[in-house]
Parts: structure tokens; sequence; C-alpha cells
């Protein structure tokens, strides 16, 4: 049973109007922008497709577990099997980790194209692109699946009540009967070799970017813009990540409400947020969305 946010007591149902609004507009945002650069030829560059490819993924994450919230907080269904659980902690975790993996994977496009202009497509073309792809796809379907199994082979015995609105991985390893020190440490390991490993390569990227702009003549001015923009959204969603993975392991008297709140919005506000940065904030295709509108 997911019982998160019960301590609000009949104020609960309330919170459906909230996370649908939310949800709508994920849904709405990141369907619009994936649909004008698909439509649009002059679109079909490799940052257009980076940003087609993060809208993909919140419009994906947000389907696997926000229904099940909402009908729980209007009809009190707060029911979900074990496998359901499973299934539903895999998808939101691998999607999850494809947040920060894309966020890497637009650093290195804007560090060719700031940095290395010249070879900037050479550097691009499919077959040299996917040499920088696999490992990171690599490492998050390894990692992902190694937990979520682990977590499947632990013992269940009297408890069956998560003080969460999904089955995230912590939460449901507190219920177990068994030791859970390896699921804790793989849990650790995930988090420090996916979100902790890309926030320093892609603030190590961006501390070139910047290095490279500030010694240019004013041509760079706009890509610094950018990149400030990027950065400042990176840090809002890895810290909110962060705080919703640590609050499960870190005791220090956080109430429980509140780590719901942190683990959900580590969902939900980079859904409704990113395209309105790496969308509406992109001069051409703020122009088509304004067209289509």
């Amino acid at each position: 049973f997911l019982e998160g946010f019960s301590e609000l007591g009949e104020l609960r149902p309330f919170l459906f109007i909230p996370f649908s609004f939310m949800f709508v507009v994920s849904l709405f945002a990141n369907s619009l922008l994936v649909y004008v650069i698909v439509s649009q030829r002059s679109l079909h560059s490799p940052m257009y497709i980076l940003i087609a490819s993060m809208a993909c993924i919140d419009l994906s994450l947000p389907v696997f577990f926000v229904p099940h919230m909402l009908l729980s907080f209007l009809f009190d269904w707060r029911g979900i099997s074990l496998i359901g659980c499973l299934v539903q902690m895999h998808f939101i975790h691998f999607f999850g980790t494809f947040q920060s993996t894309l966020l890497v994977w637009m650093a290195l496009d804007r560090y060719f194209a700031i940095c290395t202009p010249l070879y900037y497509h050479n550097h691009m073309i499919l077959s040299r692109f996917i040499a920088f792809l696999l490992p990171l796809v690599v490492r998050n379907v390894l990692m992902i699946t190694l937990f979520v199994c682990l977590a499947g082979k632990l013992p269940f015995c009297s408890r069956n009540v998560i003080n969460h609105c999904f089955c995230e991985h912590m939460a449901l390893v507190e219920l177990a009967c068994g030791s859970t020190t390896i699921n804790s440490l793989v849990g650790l390991m995930a988090v420090f070799l996916i979100p902790v490993l890309d926030f320093v390569f892609i603030t190590a990227s961006y501390v070139v970017i910047f290095s490279s702009v500030l010694k240019s003549s004013g041509s760079g001015v706009k890509a610094l813009h950018t990149c400030i923009t990027h950065i400042m959204v990176i840090t809002v969603s890895l810290i909110l990540a962060l705080t919703a993975f640590l609050s499960y392991r870190i005791r220090n008297g956080l109430p429980a409400a509140s780590r719901v709140f942190f683990s959900t919005m580590y969902l939900l506000f980079p859904s409704c947020f990113n395209p309105v940065v790496y969308g509406i904030r992109t001069n051409e295709i703020r122009q088509h969305i304004l067209k289509r509108l």
C-alpha cells in the first residue's frame, strides 16, 4: 500500500489539483516540443535532436507513476502488487537516470559546438557519437537492473505499507525482513556513479566552455547565456535527486512528508520545466511553437 502524504488526512485528496496540473503541463509541453522538432526539417540537427530526446524522457517518466498517484489521491486506490511495484520502480529509475545522462550528452554537444566548431560535424556523426553514448547507456542499464533484481529477491514478511506515492528503491527495501546492507550499498553506488558522476562531467564541460567563450570575442555571449540557463536547471534537478535519494539513507529527523515531496518533485519538476528551458528559450524552437499555436 502506497501511503504517501497520509499525514495530511482529509486534505490529501486536494493534492490531486496541483499534481494533475503539473502532469497536464508536462504532457502538453513535451508533446508540443517533440512534435515541433520532428515536423521541422530545419531543426534536425544534433542539438535539437537531443532536446527532443529529453522531451521524450520527460514525457514518458510521469506516465509510470502520476496516474496511479492521482487515483490514490482522488479515490483512495493505494494498493499495488509486488511485481507491479518492481516494474514501476525499474521504469521510474531507468528513465530518471537518462535525464542526467542526456544532460551529459547536451553538455558534450555544446562543448564540440563552442570549443571545436570546425570539427563539430565530424564529432557528431552517428558512428562517432555512439562511442560516447554506449558506455553511459550500459552503465544505466546495469545499475538499475542490478538494484531492482536485488530488491526483488528480498524476503517480505509482515509490513506492506510504503510511506510514498510510488515505488522508490529504498522505500521498498526498508520493508524487507532480512539484511539490506547490500541493497543500500548498491543503491548508494548507483547514486554516485550516475547523477554525481554526470554532474562532475557536466560541470567540467561547462568550465571549459566558459573559459573558451570568455577568451573569445562577443560572438560567444549568446552561447554563454544558454549555458548559464542549462547549468542552473541541471543544478536544481540534481540537488532534488540527491536530496530524495540520500534522505532515506541519512537519518537526520527529516519528516516523512518532506521525503515524499522531494522524491516526487525530483521526477515531476524537470518534466514540467525542461521543455520551457530547452524549448521556449531556444529562439528557433520558440518561433516554430508560436507559429503552431
